[in-house]
């Protein structure tokens, strides 16, 4: 506490004047542009490697980045996720979601090990509250892991897209640079774009390409990030040489 009291106080000395301004500046017509699901590892600090601004955009994080299916939820079972959701794109009427997952993920490292039978178990469960939200919402994402471990890592997956005719093909990590876990954690940023568009109060939004759907990826060690391409199926580096290709290619998408 004593490093937070010296980091405010340091703010207070720095950063407020021009801090409230801004909250001024949008207070009567805040008009966010995305709301960004990552991460609650301390190292995601999504409003500096975007560079975005107060009033830019909602964040919601969590361990894992992931948005439950709307399968689990009947009658008034639910949790803070699709209520973002809703208050971010019905409320706010926000038109792109972001998807955002990381390299060296604690919670994509303990998911890979959920395949072991004991240490998934109930009892194990129960006495951990993270091995039990993994089990309950993250399994699918390691269950389409394993249909490429099984497949072989040539072989693409398949996701349900916004709509049910369109789909995402995606090839994970073609050049076989990460590890086992940052390619489920690849893999698991896709299976949250599919489990987002199982909302109903979504569903005339995305049919109507009112709402879009997208997933980036941080490899924290190199800071390098990577947006996953529709038109190339797979996570491409944002870079220099590569972003009027995106640029072009989510112009063309997403108008």
């Amino acid at each position: 506490m004593d490093r937070i009291f010296r980091g405010i106080m340091k703010y207070i000395k720095t950063d407020r004047e021009r801090m409230v301004e801004q909250f001024i500046k949008v207070k009567n017509n805040p008009h966010p542009q995305a709301v960004f699901f990552t991460c609650m590892d301390s190292r995601m600090i999504p409003s500096r490697f975007t560079e975005t601004n107060v009033g830019d955009m909602f964040i919601v994080r969590n361990a894992g980045n992931i948005i439950p299916h709307s399968q689990h939820f009947l009658d008034e079972a639910t949790t803070n996720e699709p209520a973002a959701l809703e208050l971010a794109c019905v409320v706010n009427d926000i038109r792109h979601i972001i998807v955002c997952g990381h390299s060296d993920c604690k919670a994509m490292n303990l998911l890979y090990r959920l395949r072991d039978i004991e240490f998934a178990s109930k009892d194990n469960r129960r006495i951990s509250p993270l091995r039990a939200w993994l089990c309950s919402h993250a399994i699918s994402s390691l269950e389409k892991y394993q249909q490429l471990e099984i497949a072989g890592f040539d072989t693409p997956l398949i996701f349900q897209a916004e709509t049910p005719m369109r789909k995402i093909i995606a090839y994970i990590d073609p050049e076989n640079k990460f590890s086992i876990e940052d390619k489920l954690s690849q893999v698991n940023c896709l299976q949250q774009m599919q489990n987002i568009a199982s909302y109903g109060f979504l569903k005339k939004r995305l049919e109507t390409n009112n709402l879009h759907i997208h997933s980036l990826w941080f490899d924290i060690y190199s800071g390098d990030i990577y947006y996953f391409s529709r038109q190339n199926k797979r996570f491409v580096e944002i870079n220099e040489r590569t972003l009027d290709m995106l640029t072009d290619e989510v112009r063309k998408y997403y108008s």
